[in-house]
C-alpha cells in the first residue's frame, strides 16, 4: 500500500484500487526490462481507482528516486494496457479501435 497526494488535492491509496495492472517485461539478453519504460530500473503500474479513474504509479530502483503517481486519460490507460498485453476491461473496450492499429 502506498499513499500519494495528487496535484488536484485528492489522496490516492493504491490498496483501495478497484483494479491493479502490473507492467509486462521482456528479456533483453541480460535483464528483464519493462515493456513501457524499456528499462530494467524504471517501472510502472496502472491502477483503476474506486471511482473509476485511472492513474499510473512510477517507481524506480535508482537510489534517491521518489515514487509518484499521475492521472491518465482513458485513452492512455487503454494504450498502456494493450502495450502490456492485457485485454481491455469493459469500461475501456470502446477505445480499442481508436488506440490500436
Amino acid at each position: 500500500m502506498s499513499r500519494y497526494r495528487m496535484e488536484d488535492g485528492s489522496v490516492i491509496d493504491t490498496s483501495l484500487a478497484r483494479a491493479t495492472y502490473e507492467e509486462d517485461t521482456y528479456w533483453d539478453g541480460h535483464n528483464h526490462c519493462s515493456v513501457v519504460t524499456r528499462s530494467q530500473w524504471a517501472h510502472q503500474t496502472l491502477y483503476c481507482s474506486r471511482k473509476g479513474r485511472y492513474y499510473v504509479e512510477h517507481t524506480s530502483q535508482f537510489q534517491g528516486s521518489t515514487p509518484h503517481v499521475e492521472w491518465v486519460a482513458r485513452e492512455e490507460a487503454a494504450r498502456w494496457l494493450l502495450a502490456n498485453n492485457y485485454e481491455l476491461p469493459e469500461d475501456l473496450a470502446d477505445l480499442e479501435n481508436q488506440v490500436m492499429e
